[in-house]
């Protein structure tokens, strides 16, 4: 046993070197597959995938960033900016780059001023967006706080400061209801416009920054930057440049708006001038107004609150959602239409006994003017004999008279560029439909002669009836919105608009209707004391709508009214008389009488047109801004005399300009 122990311990060597051996081939084979392995992914990565690689690279090094343009400035008709575009810089977070955006917030709080609300709608914003996304913070940093986050920059990944192009509007509420103002882009625009509408900072909200927003804003443009592994640009490697935005010329008159403002010498209401010629808007005023600026950035909790709050309706606009009873304004055209349609000729008279009485009925309808005895078509639209127009409307019918009316451009739009506009109402059966089973009576069919009842128009409809009747019977469509021009060297090019319609076939009947609007001024009408020292003729008729209905026979003074139940005051007109460049309507809420109240605001705003004659106002001590334009209501019922008499004609500066007019 012992000796076959000792065969076993003794080594082979030829064992062992063979061993070696195929265990250094295994070794050798391994590592030569190992190689072949590594070569192949090598190859793999250089050769044959290196086009995805090099796109990849190139496109952690080259990053395509949007180019948005400058939105296109708004001008009124002498090239007077009314919308500019001013620069600004913008705190842009993209949350994936960011890490804990609460404790962002936060650190970011203690070197830049952010406003809760700012904090709010960045939480808000970034919920509804992909976290790869730029999120904006704040609007309008100050260069103090840019100084500030560059020092710290280092200590906020994520976190730029961007240069943008923020809208800006010099003439502050003077025309806030016309150009409106434009409002941080937020989720409901993506939803309407599309994903790519989020690069657009800003959004058209109202006027004619609503209406226009496509055209204004332009085409996003790109551009491609070479950064840094921190994401940083670097250099701009090649641009895709953006298209701007077209700018708009508009026909009203910065000059007349002011004039049409300080007119009013704070009372409340609403204003329409336009170039009868054409149809275009030369003026345009509802008041109280507001400064557009407030809501370009994102407007405050309590400006918003202050503005919601006001009983002034300051943010309402009048002319485009408002209305009202028209009055007696309604007259000259409700002639028009007794004439055209062969109930009456010019000559032909009705003998008014001071209240009218429908055949079989006991109740009477009474005539402002009591009893006027014979009159005409002239001398009805001059003293407004209601009877007149109480016996017109009842022989027409309710259906001729809706027939007429609404070939007039009643109850429906004026074609004017603003959203939302109020069509209005022409009393007729079929509206009364639509509110009550009841049927229709013949009462409501005579008080629609004189613009009371179902009636509702607007400011905007009152001045294209009076700008056809001015012009000859051609019913022009309104627009604010005069030439555009798509580029800074572009010429500037006429907005499209319908041709115009015509309200009579007989012109020798609108002649008739012209001649009572001049004697209500120039003769024994309405609106005598509009001519006192004018230089020279005017053509117009006033209005009373009333809020409160008399009791009986008892008459109603407007002026023992408490403020809110007063009648509105109205007044619609044109100037010159015989070559008209004017035709206006103007509507001033709890006004009381239109010859007193209404109409000589429309005389000041004739002077300032015709004659360059600016009303004078009072102006703020303090702020400096025009007290008609401040947006608050009276404090107390004002006097009509004292309204009246308190608007004079503004001596001129030294420099040729008028106190408290913007330049």
């Amino acid at each position: 046993m012992a000796r076959r122990g000792r065969r076993h311990d003794i080594r082979s060597n030829a064992v062992e070197t063979a061993a070696f051996r195929s265990r250094a081939l295994i070794g050798l084979a391994a590592v030569i597959v190992a190689l072949g392995v590594l070569a192949g992914w090598y190859f793999k990565l250089q050769v044959i995938d290196h086009d995805i690689y090099a796109t990849r690279s190139e496109a952690n090094r080259i990053k395509p960033r949007p180019v948005v343009p400058g939105r296109g400035l708004i001008l009124d008709r002498k090239g007077r900016i009314l919308a500019e575009n001013e620069q600004a810089y913008r705190l842009d977070v993209t949350p994936e780059e960011a890490g804990d955006l609460h404790r962002l917030v936060t650190e970011l709080s203690r070197i830049i001023a952010l406003s809760p609300d700012d904090i709010i709608r960045f939480h808000r914003e970034r919920r509804g967006q992909r976290s790869f996304r730029a999120v904006t913070l704040k609007l309008r940093i100050s260069e103090d706080e840019m100084a500030r986050f560059a020092l710290d920059r280092w200590r906020f990944p994520g976190v730029e400061v961007v240069p943008y192009l923020n809208r800006h509007y010099p003439y502050g509420d003077l025309f806030a209801h016309v150009v409106g103002y434009v409002g941080r882009t937020d989720e409901s625009d993506v939803e309407r416009y599309g994903p790519t509408h989020l690069l657009y900072p800003q959004t058209g909200r109202t006027g004619l920054e609503r209406y226009y927003d496509e055209a204004l804003r332009g085409k996003i443009g790109y551009e491609q930057v070479e950064t840094n592994v921190e994401g940083r640009a670097l250099r701009r490697l090649g641009l895709q440049p953006a298209t701007a935005g077209a700018d708009l010329r508009l026909s009203v008159d910065a000059d007349l708006q002011q004039a049409m403002v300080m007119a009013f010498g704070g009372l409340h209401g609403s204003a329409v001038a336009v170039d009868p010629a054409t149809g275009n808007v030369l003026g345009m005023v509802s008041l109280p107004s507001f400064d557009p600026n407030l809501f370009v950035s994102g407007i405050s909790h309590t400006d918003y609150r202050r503005l919601m709050d006001d009983p002034a309706r300051p943010l309402f606009n009048r002319n485009v959602l408002g209305g009202g009873p028209p009055g007696s304004t309604i007259k000259p055209l409700v002639a028009l239409a007794g004439v055209d349609s062969g109930l009456r000729t010019p000559a032909s008279r009705v003998f008014s006994t001071g209240e009218f009485f429908i055949p079989g009925q006991r109740r009477g309808y009474r005539d402002a003017a009591r009893g006027a005895g014979w009159t005409d078509l002239r001398d009805s639209i001059a003293r407004s004999v209601n009877y007149y127009y109480y016996q017109l409307a009842y022989e027409m019918g309710i259906e001729r008279f809706d027939e007429y009316m609404t070939r007039y451009g009643f109850g429906q739009r004026t074609g004017i560029d603003l959203l939302g506009e109020n069509a209005g109402i022409v009393p007729s059966p079929r509206f009364k439909a639509t509110r009550t089973r009841e049927p229709w009576y013949a009462g409501e069919t005579v008080i629609a002669g004189i613009g009371q009842g179902y009636w509702i128009a607007t400011a905007l409809q009152l001045a294209r009836g009076t700008a056809a009747i001015a012009n000859g019977g051609q019913l022009h469509t309104l627009h604010l919105a005069a030439e555009r021009r798509d580029g800074f060297d572009a010429p500037w090019r006429a907005v499209p608009r319908p041709a115009p319609t015509s309200i009579t076939d007989h012109p020798e009947h609108l002649r008739a209707v012209q001649e009572g609007m001049v004697t209500t001024i120039h003769g024994r009408g309405t609106g005598t004391r509009m001519a006192i020292g004018a230089e020279y003729r005017m053509a117009g008729k006033t209005g009373t709508a009333q809020r409160v209905s008399r009791r009986g026979s008892a008459s109603t003074d407007p002026r023992n009214l408490p403020y809110h139940l007063r009648h509105q005051a109205l007044f619609v007109g044109y100037a010159p008389a015989e070559n008209p460049t004017i035709a206006l309507a103007v509507t001033v809420e709890h006004g009381g009488y239109g010859g007193t109240t209404a109409g000589p605001i429309a005389r000041r705003i004739f002077d300032a047109w015709l004659l360059g004659k600016m009303p004078e106002m009072d102006v703020d001590a303090v702020t400096g801004a025009p007290s008609a334009g401040a947006g608050t209501a009276p404090q107390a019922a004002p006097s009509f005399d004292a309204v009246v008499a308190g608007v004079r004609t503004a001596p001129r500066d030294a420099s040729g300009r008028f106190p408290g007019v913007t330049p």
